[in-house]
């Protein structure tokens, strides 16, 4: 084994995954997603595998890394250029929760079980599914909690408050495109939709980064 090709090749490989690093930003990271999860694992092994290969050198192990760090980046621009394909590259986040009642069916399509459930709860500082009114099961396997309002801190209780109807809010308009599935689940449609922005001098879907509904509160709107 050549120590001095080793080390000039492991070098090399560190700074170009950190470049890399870099370029593709810390959502990677931060909100790894099963496909980044799979994208991060060929990626080391590339490196690895070429390391430790007596024919690759260092031209090899730069055109590997650039060449999957390239097919990732695409991936990326891909999600962000087109919202449609987020759900195919992505996935799509899941309510388990609905109301303080367990979906099953929601919770089978995600491969989760009560004790990976009540793992995540518990990592969210709650520790009975009674205490949840929705739950969220996101893409990156994490699970974001909206507890019943005489749960919620301060406590509503604490101060003697009457308990209220927890309302959940729905995504309508995410980048330009219009959520469907959130449309309908609030039982709205999107005559209706149109009809809210104009009330707040918005005549099209792409002139509008975010808008979410919640009941009793209305639409709220974020333009570009």
């Amino acid at each position: 084994m050549n120590y001095f090709d080793l080390t000039i090749e492991t070098l090399v490989g560190f700074f170009v995954l950190f470049g890399l690093t870099k370029i593709l930003g810390k959502s990677q990271i931060t909100q790894i997603t099963a496909f980044d999860f799979i994208a991060a694992l060929i990626l080391g092994e590339l490196v690895g595998n070429a390391l430790f290969d007596d024919q690759a050198n260092v031209w090899s192990i730069i055109y590997a890394v650039l060449l999957w760090g390239g097919l990732i980046y695409t991936t990326e621009i891909i999600t962000q250029k087109f919202t449609n394909s987020r759900e195919l590259l992505e996935g799509k986040p899941s309510i388990i929760i609905r109301n303080g009642k367990l979906q099953r069916e929601a919770m089978s399509q995600a491969k989760l079980d009560l004790n990976q459930l009540q793992h995540l709860l518990r990592s969210k500082n709650v520790f009975s599914i009674r205490d949840v009114e929705f739950a969220v099961f996101e893409t990156d396997g994490s699970v974001s909690v909206l507890k019943k309002s005489l749960q919620q801190s301060p406590t509503r209780q604490d101060i003697n408050a009457k308990s209220e109807t927890v309302k959940l809010p729905y995504s309508l308009i995410l980048d330009g495109e219009v959520v469907e599935d959130n449309i309908k689940e609030i039982g709205k449609d999107e005559p209706w939709l149109k009809n809210e922005l104009k009330k707040q001098e918005i005549n099209d879907y792409k002139q509008v980064f975010f808008a979410e509904w919640r009941e009793g509160e209305g639409l709220y709107v974020q333009p570009y």
